[in-house]
């Protein structure tokens, strides 16, 4: 992994709950939806002003994954 990978992975995505970008990819690889990932996390539950950040970035993994199915390799996630 990259430096700006790590970097990325460890960004803070909601401010309030403190959660990591890599938490909510780790919890969305394991079939956590937004939802389940906002009781989990606290995550979109405070000043909500992560909401938008927080759904780019599923809507990234998803258009990852399907991308990857499509393309007719073992989606890793």
């Amino acid at each position: 992994m990259t430096t700006l990978n790590a970097n990325l992975a460890d960004e803070i995505m909601c401010p309030c709950s403190g959660t990591r970008r890599s938490n909510i990819q780790n919890m969305f690889e394991s079939g956590m939806d937004i939802d389940a990932i906002s009781r989990a996390t606290g995550a979109l539950s405070g000043c909500r002003g992560c909401e938008w950040d927080i759904a780019h970035f599923l809507d990234e993994l998803v258009k990852q994954k399907n991308i990857v199915c499509k393309r007719g390799y073992k989606a890793d996630v």
